[in-house]
């Protein structure tokens, strides 16, 4: 169980990665998914929204030393995460914001699409608002617009992480710190975007098995613009649980893909896929993933 504790908690950064495109002023033309990049912040007075859903399953997970696989009933996680951000400061520099987590979980072999159903039934579904997180962006070198740091503090809602078997999310505090860099080739076509997450895991050790530990997730993202409005990316990124005295550690390396499209000049679409190849006492799973965005 612990190990698919973990997992849940550390998928969702794996899927949302490309999410979080920070953006600048709009006004400088172009589309949101284009001119305004990844590492960028939007500017005083501008709103960014994103509303991102994240679907988890697995049918396989990795135990011992040599990583055997072995086949389990089918387990399901399911995460909808809402951030709201706003620009403070007059140079694109700063960023404040809130994070909310909202969760779904079945387990014992029921379908995939059955976290969809909230039926809370026993010993097999939970669901509910899970965390919540108030969060800055910031630009720390002024003549290196193209990186930025996130940091967000997130605070436990839920009363227990396991309820007959049924784990929903953690209990403990968690300081995430992401750092962001992309890079733009010549010509516009093709972009490269680098998203280094860590996160700590805190708290009285009664209170969740994940505290005292550190997570590194290190991510590497190619995209491809056909359009101004359009883009396609593929994705490889390698997690690690680095044990800081909760006698636990973990790692998986996931691959994928998605697409990007610009609705309207405020709204843009995005679906991606990530599979779970490989890893050390977790679940090999997939996730499927489909967001909103507006910029305004």
């Amino acid at each position: 169980m612990k190990k698919t504790i973990l997992l849940v908690a550390l998928m969702h950064v794996a899927a949302t990665s490309f999410a979080q495109d920070d953006t600048e002023n709009l006004e400088d033309g172009g589309s949101v998914i284009q001119t305004l990049t990844p590492s960028k912040l939007i500017s005083k007075g501008q709103f960014d929204i994103k509303w991102f859903n994240n679907l988890y399953t697995e049918t396989k997970d990795t135990f011992g030393e040599n990583g055997e696989d072995r086949d389990i009933p089918r387990n399901n996680f399911f995460t909808s995460t809402l951030e709201v951000y706003t620009g403070v400061s007059n140079n694109n520099r700063v960023n404040v914001g809130l994070i909310l987590e909202a969760r779904s979980s079945t387990i014992g072999g029921r379908d995939a699409f059955d976290v969809f159903k909230f039926d809370g039934e026993r010993g097999t579904a939970r669901s509910g608002l899970t965390s919540i997180a108030p969060s800055v962006k910031f630009v720390p070198f002024s003549k290196v617009n193209n990186f930025s740091i996130q940091s967000s503090f997130f605070i436990p809602l839920v009363d227990n992480e396991t309820e007959e078997g049924v784990f929903l999310d953690q209990k403990g505090f968690t300081w995430q710190n992401r750092f962001f860099f992309d890079h733009t080739f010549a010509g516009g076509d093709w972009q490269l975007f680098a998203d280094l997450n860590s996160e700590l895991n805190f708290g009285d050790d009664e209170d969740s098995f994940a505290n005292d530990s550190l997570r590194l997730t290190p991510g590497l993202f190619l995209s491809y613009f056909p359009s101004s409005k359009f883009t396609v990316l593929g994705l490889v990124q390698h997690s690690q649980l680095i044990d800081l005295g909760n006698e636990f550690s973990q790692d998986f390396t996931a691959v994928g893909g998605g697409a990007k499209y610009q609705l309207t000049d405020a709204l843009n679409l995005e679906a991606l896929y990530t599979n779970f190849v490989r890893g050390n006492d977790t679940g090999l799973g997939q996730t499927f993933n489909l967001g909103l965005r507006a910029v305004f």
